[in-house]
């Protein structure tokens, strides 16, 4: 990033399925913390949804779920006035951009794309070209911003250094050096890395077929407590030491997510538990989990119940983001040579 691109973050989740303990603890509540530091856009990225089966073609549930996520965002402590949030259905400049990047962007590139190859699996042929391209979406919508900076999880890595690459190749393409900015990823305290509750070894996913694997932001307490309590764990008593979690991948997560629930260091977790049963860990594992995410689930349904407060929310927002949008998107069109 140099002096010329003022800061700026943008991040988003996708509308299909129901958000999770793991989107909370691995981005929502880095993003409160983030919107403390430099100014940020928000988004519901109703677009990259409809690159799978999850949210093509059913057009009633991904209207719901847009409002479900952007209620999630504020219920879990996004400011909407003073971070923008909006869904990418409503500032066209994010389909305009990408589709100039899919002419910058190279096969190559694309071809390294693991996303691609996880989400389209044996049946590569059959899955549509957006899941393909997506990556380049993904780079329209930072740059379109020109935001500097972009929390992401592992899985975006990749995806994020194809928007530089994209962002340098434009920038070298058509003469002006500085135009588009080198996004940098960037991370407000740690990133909790949640896993399964059925297990360990695999991330919690919204995808997964088995409602018990995670703990939703809109479950209630008892559903929430009865999910800890049926977590897979091993025979062995809680460790005395993070040596002792070698090999133990359900342990691990649970105390990981005690950790990141509670804003302590996971040894300190380790040392207050250590050698007890997992009764009565996950009791208190319980307890620390409805205490956190009641709150949320509850300021959601209350938003929820008002669809058009939650749509105004949004069409402010998109309002706000293609005030930044629109003049950038005008430079692009004069850089590349369409006429206005």
């Amino acid at each position: 990033m140099t002096a010329t691109h003022k800061p700026l973050v943008l991040s988003g989740m996708q509308p299909t399925n129901t958000l999770h303990l793991g989107n909370y603890l691995g981005a929502l509540k880095n993003w409160v913390k983030i919107q403390e530091q430099m100014p940020c856009l928000f988004c519901v990225v109703d677009m990259h949804a409809i690159t799978g089966e999850a949210g093509y073609g059913k057009p009633g549930e991904l209207s719901q779920a847009t409002r479900e996520v952007a209620a999630a965002y504020i219920a879990g402590g996004v400011d909407p006035v003073r971070s923008p949030i909006f869904n990418q259905g409503q500032v066209p400049e994010h389909a305009e951009l990408a589709w100039i990047f899919n002419c910058v962007a190279r096969l190559g590139w694309m071809d390294r794309m693991t996303q691609f190859k996880e989400k389209s699996g044996k049946h590569k042929e059959r899955a549509s070209v957006g899941l393909y391209t997506y990556p380049v979406l993904m780079a329209a919508d930072i740059l379109i911003y020109k935001a500097t900076h972009v929390p992401v999880g592992e899985d975006q890595k990749q995806h994020l250094e194809l928007a530089r690459d994209i962002a340098q190749k434009f920038n070298n393409d058509f003469n002006a050096p500085d135009f588009f900015p080198q996004p940098e990823p960037v991370i407000t305290g740690t990133a909790t890395r949640v896993m399964s509750l059925r297990d360990g070894t695999k991330k919690m996913s919204k995808s997964d077929e088995s409602d018990a694997s995670r703990i939703n932001l809109t479950d209630d307490a008892d559903a929430i407590a009865n999910k800890i309590r049926r977590a897979k764990t091993d025979p062995l008593p809680l460790p005395a030491s993070k040596e002792e979690l070698a090999g133990r991948p359900e342990a691990e997560n649970l105390l990981n997510i005690y950790a990141a629930l509670a804003d302590q260091e996971r040894d300190a977790v380790i040392a207050e538990f250590a050698g007890q049963q997992f009764s009565g860990f996950k009791n208190a594992l319980a307890e620390l989990t409805v205490a956190k995410l009641s709150p949320i689930a509850s300021e959601m349904r209350r938003l929820l119940a008002d669809p058009a407060e939650i749509d105004r929310t949004l069409k402010s927002g998109a309002q706000k983001a293609r005030a930044i949008a629109t003049p950038i998107m005008d430079d692009v069109k004069k850089r590349v040579g369409f006429i206005s």
